[in-house]
């Protein structure tokens, strides 16, 4: 999902031997951190963690949700791989027609700026289902970017049409689905059907709207932006909506001319990434808006959670800026037991931050209409994390990013609560956040006020001065991440505090006996590198898919292609549910009401021409493509 930073996941070396002694010393051995495996709940420090904390006074059982599947093994297979009992379905891939006018996939040509338009986006990621009915729904899913190898013909973005082709490629893709003889299908030309691109009229809300900083010669009211782009994982809001969150935004901007020094080096460029070199998308020489020489501010406009609503095809989508900008993977919308809407959201770049947002007001469940605008109101908060010594558990606070509060004044760079929102990394920075190895997907417990964050890895951790080994992050050279957990006090997502453990260590047992073996729930049977999606299912189970080292080499030797698991997160059982075409992501997952049917995201398969040709096997191109799974004797998935 990282599309523009280093692959932080292939193959980056470990300490040698004095500098890990010295980080386990510092921060825990696989014997401290596993001490009490086995324990009951108590996964971590003889069940003085989280685990057990987590469960007291709750009604669930003490064993979790069941299980039910027998786990599959690793494999570097073309193809998808289910328990017994499975079986998956294509429900739509990467440039199928479903707008009146469009036509089938041409393998040869790859389509036109037109005929993608009018087409299902490349490389799906996050997404949502909305019923209408028990057998009708609508799918709203993220196309986070374009694999240029198999986009155009000779792999490069070269002119204008290229340009337009390559925009139609992302954004967002909301489509009609219904259930036939119990199979679900893509319907074309349904009435709700919709493309979002690159190019889409959107409107900027909330504090940060008409801001200078917003503002450019196309646009000087500062409210109105064309498109979105690099869209990663998602959100669904209470009201209906669906949440898209815009990414690795940075990479599409750059220019052929010298920028002036203070716009090249101005801190929230380098913070956010953005120079004239670029990411190589290469859409600045043939759209201006893209050229930083002639649009410094137009970056700023992206970076964002974008409402979207997928019962109006003639809405206009909105940019919510009160969420704050950053690199933003999902949006985890939980409803407080007081009213308040409680948005969870990673920064998913190398010792970046934990944020959420509070609404100012409350959700009305029974005036939907009331919510539309719950999320331009409110207080936006970042995570910091303390940690007891050699412990993979401790406390957390959320500090205010408030104009006016802990630093954030004029005197910082900070002249009103816009400057805040636009430049959030800043803000954060200077309110002390802790630093996190790449925080990728959160999903909050369905019952139970808990929160989980996907860490995926980070090989600037113990390198960099202002990424020291810490608790939620306690391995330099981070290359198989993990996954942390919290409860906020009181049970309450509005509270200022939190305690928080790791729920699972990501490692290898085969190779390593040390720290980097992972936790006491990793095992030979089910390790994997990498977590990033992630999602609970109606019952409690957690389901983990995986963005990592697909080489199955070195320190990924028996870990296969990408895969899915299903954890329990009472007694952290793991289980291997699914693995992935060759070169590709397990991204996006989402479930119909009945949790019979699970609609998993495959992205780029074949990526940078790995000899895949999922899904359509053959010599055929291989296309991100949403797959339906479900079991053969029509009972609820992962029972």
């Amino acid at each position: 999902m990282n599309t523009f930073d280093e692959n932080d996941q292939r193959n980056h070396p470990r300490p040698d031997e004095t500098d890990f002694s010295r980080m386990v010393d510092a921060a825990l051995s696989r014997r401290q951190f596993l001490g009490a495996a086995g324990a009951g709940l108590g996964l971590f420090f003889g069940g003085h963690g989280l685990a057990q904390a987590a469960m007291a006074g709750q009604t669930t059982k003490r064993t979790g949700p069941a299980i039910g599947f027998t786990p599959i093994a690793a494999n570097g297979l073309d193809t998808l791989t289910l328990p017994a009992g499975y079986q998956w379905r294509v429900l739509a891939s990467w440039g199928d027609a479903f707008l009146p006018g469009g036509t089938p996939f041409d393998p040869v040509t790859r389509g036109t700026a037109a005929s993608q338009a009018l087409s299902i986006g490349d490389n799906n990621d996050g997404m949502s289902f909305f019923s209408l009915s028990a057998d009708h729904a609508v799918i709203a899913v993220n196309n986070e970017y374009a694999n240029y190898e198999y986009l155009f013909v000779n792999g490069r973005c070269s002119s204008l049409e290229d340009t337009r082709k390559a925009q139609a490629a992302h954004g967002v893709s909301v489509f009609e689905v219904r259930r036939v003889a119990g199979v679900w299908q893509l319907q074309p030309n349904a009435r709700l059907n919709r493309r979002i691109t690159a190019n889409t009229e959107m409107r900027l809300s909330g504090p940060a709207a008409g801001s200078a900083l917003l503002k450019t010669q196309a646009d000087p009211s500062g409210t109105v932006a064309l498109g979105t782009f690099n869209n990663c994982a998602n959100g669904r809001t209470p009201w209906g909506t669906y949440l898209t969150c815009e990414e690795n935004f940075n990479g599409y901007f750059g220019s052929a001319e010298s920028l002036p020094q203070n716009v090249a080096e101005s801190a929230a460029f380098k913070r956010y990434g953005i120079s004239a070199k670029g990411a190589g998308i290469n859409w600045h020489p043939f759209d201006e808006r893209f050229d930083l020489a002639k649009n410094p501010n137009e970056p700023n406009r992206f970076g964002w959670v974008v409402e979207i609503d997928p019962m109006d095809p003639t809405s206009t989508p909105i940019k919510r800026t009160a969420l704050g900008r950053v690199k933003h993977e999902n949006a985890e919308v939980v409803v407080n037991a007081d009213g308040h809407v409680v948005v969870y959201m990673g920064d998913d770049e190398k010792g970046e931050h934990i944020y959420k947002f509070v609404s100012a007001k409350k959700f009305d469940a029974k005036n939907p209409k009331a919510n539309r605008d719950l999320l331009d109101e409110g207080t936006l908060y970042v995570a910091r994390f303390a940690a007891v010594d050699g412990k993979a558990e401790g406390e957390g606070e959320w500090l205010e990013l408030t104009h006016g509060k802990h630093g954030l004044t004029a005197e910082a760079g900070f002249k009103d609560q816009a400057d805040v929102l636009v430049h959030t990394r800043l803000a954060a920075t200077v309110v002390g956040a802790t630093t996190m190895d790449r925080p990728e997907w959160i999903a909050a417990h369905p019952t139970q006020a808990q929160v989980y964050v996907t860490l995926t890895n980070n090989s600037d951790r113990g390198v960099k001065p202002n990424q020291s080994v810490n608790g939620p992050n306690p391995r330099a050279k981070n290359v198989y991440g993990q996954i942390v957990r919290w409860t906020p006090k009181g049970n309450d997502h509005t509270a200022h505090t939190f305690t928080w453990d790791i729920f699972a260590l990501a490692g290898n047992p085969a190779l390593h006996k040390d720290a980097y073996a992972g936790s006491a729930n990793i095992t030979p049977e089910n390790m994997f590198n990498s977590p990033d999606g992630l999602a609970f299912d109606r019952d409690g189970r957690l389901w983990i898919q995986t963005d990592g080292d697909y080489s199955n080499a070195k320190d990924f030797a028996g870990m296969g292609n990408n895969q899915m698991l299903c954890a329990n997160p009472v007694t952290g059982e793991i289980k291997r549910f699914l693995v992935g075409p060759v070169a590709c992501e397990i991204t996006g997952v989402a479930f119909t009401p009945d949790q019979k049917t699970m609609f998993v995201g495959i992205q780029h398969p074949g990526e940078k021409l790995a000899p895949s040709h999922f899904p359509q096997g053959g010599d055929a191109v291989p296309r991100s493509s949403i797959i339906a799974i479900s079991r053969r004797d029509g009972r609820v998935v992962g029972l």
